[in-house]
């Protein structure tokens, strides 16, 4: 299977929005699992055995979580990373549109893997070390030749060769490429697949659901814009004189 649409046809699968009723309303909140991770929110809903945390003010961008499992909940007023606006926004779409051609990965996969990772900040670097946009870890971008790893183009673009080797190695399965990217493909071959940690489960989840989030919007705008186009053309052929 080659090319992008190719590429993109692969993994999108429908993926529901739903609404965002009998939610509880906070600014940002932090929440700790009895595993010791911890998830930023700003709203949550509680379902019973699960509770849902919406990430941000897009009710599609959430994960479940055992309820079970929440043993602490405290304000966090540590702000966001803002989304990229002006020339950091025009380069980060450079970079990704540049990382998409060569890699045949959708720009779309690559955007939502960086939300995900440094939520579009350059400068992010995890507890674990990890750095930059696409949290490359410094013996994982040396050996993707990129030398500074807070630049946002050779970030992006070593982050992206590395995921498409690891889509490779996987055979193009989506679930266990982004799995290895978060934990590190022995984990991967340890547990012959996406292994048992919440944080590397929620990490799979979320760029697959807003990945496929986006591809549905934009179906759904190429649908109305055929509707239009179809109505125009009606219109043309009844009026009189035509």
């Amino acid at each position: 299977m080659t090319g992008l649409a190719n590429r993109a046809r692969w993994i999108f699968s429908a993926a529901a929005i739903l609404a965002l009723s009998a939610a509880s309303a906070f600014a940002a909140d932090m929440v700790t699992l009895r595993n010791g991770f911890t998830i930023r929110h700003e709203t949550r809903e509680y379902r019973g055995a699960t509770t849902r945390l919406y990430l941000d003010s897009n009710p599609a961008n959430y994960v479940d979580v055992a309820t079970a499992d929440i043993i602490a909940i405290e304000k966090d007023d540590t702000p966001s990373a803002p989304k990229p606006v002006g020339a950091h926004a025009m380069d980060l779409n450079g970079a990704i549109a540049t990382a998409s051609t060569r890699t045949l990965l959708d720009p779309d996969l690559i955007s939502s893997m960086i939300h995900a990772e440094s939520s579009f900040n350059p400068r992010a670097v995890s507890p674990k070390g990890a750095q930059g946009l696409m949290q490359l870890m410094p013996g994982t971008a040396a050996r993707l030749g990129v030398k500074n790893a807070f630049d946002p183009a050779a970030n992006v673009d070593g982050g992206t060769r590395y995921f498409n080797q690891l889509l490779e190695s996987y055979h193009n399965d989506m679930a266990k490429a982004l799995a290895a990217y978060n934990a590190g493909p022995q984990r991967v071959a340890q547990y012959h697949g996406v292994p048992p940690y919440h944080e590397t489960r929620l990490y799979v989840a979320r760029v697959i659901r807003e990945f496929n989030n986006k591809k549905l919007a934009q179906k759904k705008t190429v649908r109305k814009q055929d509707a239009a186009a179809e109505k125009r053309a009606a219109a043309r052929v009844s009026a009189p004189g035509s």
